[in-house]
């Protein structure tokens, strides 16, 4: 090891754990990685800017606008309603048509955006079918997820992977469809999966037998305040029964700016003490009625604001694109600039400690918001939020509503026969698009998710690190000697189970694009030094980099449906395990067939 391959090893180690540990957010990590390389002069400065001019980054950038567009006309929901409600009789049939329906839709479309798009489809579809939205939003996302690897746009990995592969020696680059001959198998396999063992892995933890019970996830946190006449003056909460009788936890007391965090239960409770109680809405309000304590509507809203007819209850997701990621609600005095109010706040794996309105957010928290419908609409209008309420099945017939359907038709088509590079055909779309106005100039800004172009384009410079400094043949060397401790006609399939099985656990764990970026050039490395075929091993890499299903932190879909679901972290491991285990081993089978070592 050379003392170049051991810094870039190590750099390449700090920027996986700020990833595990999400000391900063995705982007910022990769800026820091690309700072410190070019600081230590790994990078000349235009090495160090190319990532923003890499083709597979424009790709994806337009890719963005075009599927924003393509959102617009609302087409997909008409479609995946209309056609679900034909098979709506059998919950089976459904649920196979409506995953088949997602599976196909992000085969062309960001899945990020289409899992923003159906989640509130899927929740009303879960009320249809009368089971628990936790039943169905994994499947969503793993229906996503496996979509996105049926085309070469289907997701930014494949296009990733591409551009690399083909920027190393003269070879062919990945088609279109391509990706489809193994991606229709994965597909199969996930979609029996998902209909048929999934369901009794996945939990029932939210309900959706009432108006207030469809929005009362598990989780959140409240403040409660002690006034005059409530029951719990002079008491403790382990007196007055409260986690028992109430289903709710008091984390903390803040007791005139002192915050009581030892012996919660046995603490004698005094007037104006503000509870920090975490639970579910409708134990909330039970608990309110009984114990007569204000909850944090009736401490910031008058009287009349709380009888308003036309007040609602919804839980909002919050966007990565919002501009409230990284402030508290004091800060972006969400009450003025929304005309709506928070009443709770979800975020899985975290207890928060201190009010509500001091919490910093951050991408994909689940907020319980109370206010106007007309204000609730306006926010379902916003690339800041993700509406879970019910939806319509209804098209959006905008001026040329139209023209967005046969553009990204167009521009895949021609890209699938050759005709034209997809990045040309996309860049062509967006200012086909803007010259008839059928999307605005701030709305294509807008739908650029750009901490993901950042995220690539700071970390494609990276890999150049990883090759120049012989990194990635190092690495290659120590797979390759592992591979060939076996007999030697079973080498290229030890080294395809390796490439797929460090590819698949760095993916869990780490952004699916750095995994891409890092697992390419040892791929190429590897394979090169064994004399195979690298197509086999890229395919490998590109699969397995998309299919995140153990951990919720690993891919955006999963992180998005966390939340709204009420799940835990080992409900993924429970029912994610099984099918990554599953498609390990049918890549170890499936790809040498299609693509010969």
């Amino acid at each position: 090891m050379t003392p170049d391959i051991a810094i870039a090893l190590s750099i390449l180690v700090i920027g996986f754990i700020l990833f595990v540990t999400e000391t900063f957010t995705l982007d910022v990590t990769a800026l820091l990685l690309l700072s410190i390389l070019f600081l230590l002069g790994y990078l000349s400065p235009i090495e160090a800017v190319s990532g923003f001019s890499n083709p597979a980054v424009i790709t994806i950038g337009f890719l963005f606008v075009l599927s924003h567009a393509l959102q617009k006309t609302g087409v997909l929901e008409y479609i995946v309603i209309r056609v679900n409600r034909l098979a709506s009789r059998s919950q089976v049939l459904g649920t196979a048509v409506y995953l088949i329906a997602i599976g196909i839709t992000s085969a062309f479309m960001n899945n990020t955006a289409i899992v923003a798009i159906f989640m509130p489809v899927t929740i009303r579809l879960a009320h249809t079918y009368q089971v628990s939205p936790s039943k169905m939003l994994i499947p969503l996302s793993y229906a996503a997820i496996l979509g996105g690897t049926l085309t070469l746009v289907g997701t930014s990995t494949n296009l990733l992977v591409n551009s690399i592969y083909s920027a190393n020696g003269n070879v062919e680059p990945l088609g279109m469809f391509e990706f489809a001959q193994y991606g229709v198998i994965l597909m199969s396999l996930g979609l029996l999966y998902l209909l048929f063992f999934a369901p009794r892995l996945l939990p029932s933890r939210t309900v959706t037998s009432s108006l207030t019970k469809s929005y009362h996830l598990g989780g959140y946190l409240t403040e409660m305040k002690i006034v005059e006449g409530s029951p719990l003056l002079g008491k403790t909460c382990l007196e007055r029964g409260i986690n028992y009788n109430y289903d709710v936890m008091v984390l903390d007391i803040l007791r005139e700016k002192q915050l009581i965090t030892q012996n919660i239960r046995r603490t004698p409770l005094k007037i104006g003490d503000i509870l920090f109680v975490r639970g579910t809405l409708e134990n909330f309000l039970r608990m309110k009625e009984i114990e007569k304590v204000a909850l944090l509507t009736d401490e910031k809203l008058t009287q009349s604001e709380l009888e308003q007819e036309d007040n609602v209850l919804v839980e909002c997701l919050l966007t990565d694109q919002s501009e409230l990621v990284g402030r508290s609600l004091m800060s972006s005095n969400f009450r003025q600039q929304f005309g709506a109010f928070i009443l709770a706040i979800r975020r899985e794996g975290d207890i928060f400690r201190k009010k509500i309105a001091h919490v910093i957010l951050q991408a994909y928290d689940t907020l319980l918001v109370y206010g106007p419908i007309k204000k609730i609409e306006g926010l379902s209008e916003k690339a800041d939020f993700i509406v879970l309420g019910e939806v319509e099945a209804e098209l959006r017939k905008q001026r040329f509503w139209w023209v967005s359907i046969i553009v990204i038709l167009g521009a895949i088509i021609l890209a699938t026969l050759g005709v034209m590079p997809i990045m040309k055909g996309a860049i062509i779309g967006v200012a086909f698009l803007l010259a008839l106005k059928v999307i605005t100039p701030q709305e294509s800004y807008q739908s650029v998710h750009w901490q993901v172009i950042v995220l690539i384009a700071a970390l494609i410079p990276v890999g150049l690190v990883i090759q120049n400094t012989g990194t990635s043949e190092w690495i290659g060397m120590i797979i390759s000697d592992i591979a060939r401790m076996s007999s030697p006609k079973w080498h290229a399939h030890i080294l395809l189970a390796l490439i797929y099985l460090i590819t698949m656990i760095l993916t869990e764990v780490s952004s699916n694009a750095a995994t891409a970026i890092i697992m390419t050039p040892i791929a190429i490395a590897v394979s090169g030094q064994m004399g195979f075929d690298s197509r086999p091993f890229i395919f490998a890499v590109a699969f397995a980099a998309s299919a995140s299903f153990i951990t919720p932190v690993g891919y955006q879909t999963n992180l998005m449906v966390y939340g709204p679901g009420g799940y835990k972290f080992s409900d993924f491991i429970r029912v994610g395990f099984p099918i990554a285990i599953l498609f390990w081993i049918s890549a170890i089978i499936f790809l040498p067939m299609i693509w010969p070592f």
